[in-house]
């Protein structure tokens, strides 16, 4: 394996992974073939970190322990999912839970132990038990990135190629059939016939978020183009505690709900406790944002349930915390929500196919069906190596047509500049934590005509959607429709179908095209 760009031949029709999180370098180890990961920085770095998976606090949910079982873990999944998860798919994950766990140990993550070798299991928000496995002890993510990535590097058959950014893909025939990609500024193609999408969220679309500065929903732009459906693209989850410290339009950094599983509670400025602190985020983050919007200051104490042992307990949050001038020994730490994970993405079958055909998607760029309307805490790193894990199993399990000998031509006109600060404010006003159809109207209005850009395109489609689901439900909460209405039919469309549908709310003006009863909610 190579850090360099080798000759182009020398890999034309290898699987190209777009991604190098737990999802992409999950399918990379599970397949035998020799493969391309592209990553956006170095694979090594972790500041500034190229992905969420190394920023990952809480651990990975699974059904290890004695009072545990697979059945228990997908009830609690199925709950949080408020109707919209897929029980084949829930099924299917939680029972390889344990496996997961087995075979992450197996590529070097060394798990949190308790004294007699069994694994330290932690508590988080709506999980009946405690089923969180995590590694130095609140740093999961950045110990199972650092195992995976020493393992790719001793696989001479995983070409990285660093500061790689796909662009498009490049279709003939309705296929997969190339993937242009600009590295260290070069703009090239290479050709394939299979491309595995793992580039993560969208949170960065939005004012304040936990996630990396690249989480802009790129892939999604690139899945769409390629005529892939969306689905579920309304249900962004809000973290509610992330600390409330740093400049405007910084990530912030996440307070993990493994300190409220051990006790710590959300109290004001006058140390008033004001909601349940292990309900299912969406609660809690609603909780958290109208109080905020009622004029108070909102903290997370751990100080009675973790006192002193905070530094050892969740060391790297207690640096964190100290690096802000805050003593979570001493004091209570502020908080506010931050737009964190995105249940929607393109929709995949559970081997991770889209239905074009040469293309997969894993992690948070999917939409598996796993999470429904919200997801259910530490079940996003289950999902990313489950589905890694499987896709390079299927890659394996194919037969991969070689490339066209003349490679198409694709479409050079898409932009992709970064979304500027005023632009992630208006995702933040009209879709945050509790949305208005007038809000979300207003937000169509201002960026739908940007949908030439990545983030003008994603952004678009996730006010649609909100704007189309009339009810409130897990992650999507509409203050003009309170309730939940329906069955909980899941949304998706293609980018011609979304095309259509804001060409003619804007023919016809945006309010007029509406149903009467969203035009005038009762």
């Amino acid at each position: 394996m190579t850090r360099h760009l080798p000759a182009l031949e020398q890999l034309a029709g290898q699987p190209l992974i777009v991604g190098a999180g737990l999802a992409g370098l999950m399918t990379a180890l599970s397949t035998t073939r020799r493969c391309v990961v592209l990553c956006a920085g170095r694979l090594e770095d972790v500041t500034p970190p190229p992905g969420s998976s190394v920023l990952a606090q809480g651990g990975m949910a699974a059904a290890v322990g004695p009072d545990d079982s697979p059945a228990l873990h997908a009830a609690d999944t199925l709950q949080a999912g408020a109707g919209l998860c897929d029980p084949q798919v829930v099924d299917r994950i939680t029972r390889d839970g344990p496996a997961i766990i087995t075979r992450l140990t197996d590529l070097g993550v060394k798990w949190d132990r308790q004294a007699d070798g069994s694994l330290q299991l932690g508590l988080e928000a709506a999980h009946s038990r405690r089923r969180i496995a995590h590694a130095g002890e609140d740093a999961t993510g950045a110990m199972i990135m650092r195992a995976l990535v020493a393992r790719v590097r001793q696989t001479p058959r995983i070409t990285v190629i660093e500061h790689a950014h796909a662009r498009d893909i490049v279709m003939h025939d309705g296929a997969v059939a190339g993937l242009r990609l600009a590295v260290s500024g070069r703009e090239l193609t290479l050709p394939t016939t299979a491309v595995v999408l793992a580039t993560g969220g969208v949170g960065s679309l939005f004012a304040d978020t936990t996630n990396p500065a690249g989480a802009t929903g790129s892939g999604l732009a690139i899945a769409a183009r390629a005529g892939a459906v969306l689905g579920n693209m309304e249900f962004v989850q809000f973290h509610p505690t992330a600390l409330s410290a740093g400049k405007e339009g910084q990530r912030l950094c996440l307070i993990s709900e493994a300190v409220r599983g051990e006790g710590a509670i959300l109290v004001d400025e006058t140390g008033a406790r004001f909601t349940e602190e292990l309900a299912t985020r969406d609660t809690v983050a609603r909780a958290v944002w109208r109080h905020m919007m009622q004029g108070h200051r909102i903290y997370l104490d751990a100080r009675k349930a973790v006192g002193a042992d905070f530094p050892h307990h969740f060391p790297a949050i207690f640096a964190l915390c100290q690096s802000h001038g805050i003593d979570p020994v001493t004091q209570p730490i502020p908080v506010r929500p931050a737009a964190h994970y995105h249940m929607g993405g393109v929709v995949v079958d559970m081997q991770g196919r889209t239905g074009i055909t040469g293309l997969w998607a894993a992690g948070e760029v999917a939409c598996t069906g796993l999470h429904g309307a919200n997801r259910l805490a530490s079940n996003s790193l289950l999902e990313a190596a489950a589905y890694g894990s499987w896709i390079g199993q299927a890659l394996d399990g194919c037969t991969l047509p070689a490339p066209p000998s003349v490679m198409p031509v694709a479409d050079m006109e898409t932009v992709r500049p970064a979304p500027s600060q005023p632009y992630r404010r208006i995702m933040s006003h009209y879709a945050g934590v509790i949305r208005t159809g007038d809000g979300l109207l207003e937000g169509l209005q201002r960026l739908s005509a940007d949908m030439r850009t990545d983030a003008g395109l994603i952004c678009t489609t996730i006010l649609y959607a909100a704007l189309q689901r009339h009810e409130s439900r897990g992650a999507h909460f509409r203050s003009d429709f309170p309730t939940s209405r329906d069955a909980g039919v899941s949304s998706g469309f293609t980018l011609p179908e979304l095309r259509t549908r804001i060409a003619s709310m804007v023919d016809t003006g945006i309010r007029s095209s509406l149903p009467e009863h969203e035009r005038t909610p009762t």
